[in-house]
């Protein structure tokens, strides 16, 4: 069944043609780069992985509960309409939500994949570009994992949001070489990797864990390499400058946070939108996730030098500037850790179902003898 043949509703336009700016940049300095960002693009280059193999994509998974997580994470659960839903109707609930969280995880990963190629053309330097060729393969790989699992295991398609296309074109568009960084691997990969580990840390369902655990462990990576980059590069901007991508940063964090919460999935359930964005407004897990969401972004601003009042300001007004102090290097090395665990664990069942096969077999032979 072709992708389109899967959407609840049928995307505006087939392709989305967002017009480039600023320059390609050759740099003719091959010898020289940054110690830490070429140890990183070194990490890169060992960390790639095949989707096919890496997955066990022969795990079922039950297309009226996908990802096991608790009913209280619905918007309408406790509230009239869930009273009135059948257990069928709740499952195609269920069903919903994951493709919709799932369709713009897939989105962002087909974005953070042309973006990690326009920094590829635009950034100056060459240890830069190195690195981001190799996120460009990342990010080709967790749309593809994306893809498929909602091709094969939901079966449903949510168009993109509109919150996240207008992130996503505003970042394209910009010719300056750094706001791809700032857009994609700063605000739109920091708010990804939160949702990624929210669903991670609750679902228990084995698939969708591995999927995000291992999506994870590649983006921990791509933010480490926004925050070296762009730290460098704002130390040399003037007040005025830093100013302007505060500003952008603001603007994305609001749009972010007040119209990613799938009022999509309850239109199609039959409320009207203004009734759903009253009840994602006051969902108290929505309020919940719309905090956890800036987890990962909030350190990074602060990070990179983009700390100034009317900035520390607005995440005053949303709640979260005390997430400023949190520590982005554990939060990676913890996604790492619960990656490499997954695959201890897989490898260790794998061996102990040919350890039994084996001693199956001898038994057996010694019976026929």
């Amino acid at each position: 069944m072709s992708t389109h043949d899967l959407y609840t509703t049928a995307p505006d336009e087939p392709l989305w043609t967002v017009p480039a700016t600023g320059a390609a940049r050759f740099s003719w300095d091959y010898d020289d780069g940054r110690e830490r960002l070429l140890a990183l693009y070194q990490k890169g280059k060992d960390k790639q992985w095949d989707g096919n193999k890496r997955i066990d994509w022969s795990l079922e998974v039950d297309p009226s509960d996908p990802l096991g997580t608790p009913d209280e994470a619905l918007t309408l659960y406790g509230t009239p309409h869930w009273a009135k839903m059948t257990e069928k109707d709740r499952g195609e609930l269920r069903k919903h939500y994951t493709a919709w969280q799932f369709s713009q995880f897939l989105h962002g990963e087909q974005g953070a994949m042309i973006c990690a190629a326009r920094i590829v053309e635009s950034v100056p330097d060459m240890d830069a570009k190195f690195y981001s060729a190799t996120q460009a393969m990342d990010e080709a790989r967790h749309a593809e994992i994306y893809g498929r699992f909602l091709h094969e295991k939901v079966q449903m398609l949510y168009p993109v949001n509109d919150s996240l296309q207008g992130l996503l074109g505003d970042t394209l568009r910009d010719s300056r070489w750094d706001m791809p960084y700032l857009g994609m691997q700063v605000l739109i990969e920091g708010l990804a990797l939160a949702a990624f580990g929210m669903i991670r840390d609750t679902t228990t369902r084995p698939l969708p864990k591995q999927i995000l655990a291992y999506v994870m462990q590649d983006e921990a990576r791509h933010v480490a390499f926004g925050r070296m980059a762009l730290r460098d590069y704002y130390k040399q901007l003037s007040d005025a400058e830093r100013r302007e991508r505060e500003e952008f940063v603001i603007e994305g964090c609001y749009l972010m946070r007040d119209r990613l919460s799938g009022v999509e999935v309850l239109e199609n359930f039959g409320i009207g939108k203004q009734e759903a964005k009253d009840l994602s407004e006051h969902s108290e897990f929505l309020q919940l996730f719309r905090k956890l969401l800036f987890s990962r972004i909030v350190p990074c601003v602060k990070d990179i030098g983009l700390w100034g009042e009317r900035l520390q300001k607005a995440y005053v007004d949303m709640g979260v500037l005390e997430l400023g102090d949190s520590n982005l290097d554990l939060l990676m090395a913890q996604d790492e850790e619960i990656a490499e665990q997954l695959d201890k664990d897989r490898f260790e069942a794998e061996e102990r179902e040919r350890v039994a096969e084996v001693a199956e077999a001898i038994a057996q032979g010694g019976t026929d003898a």
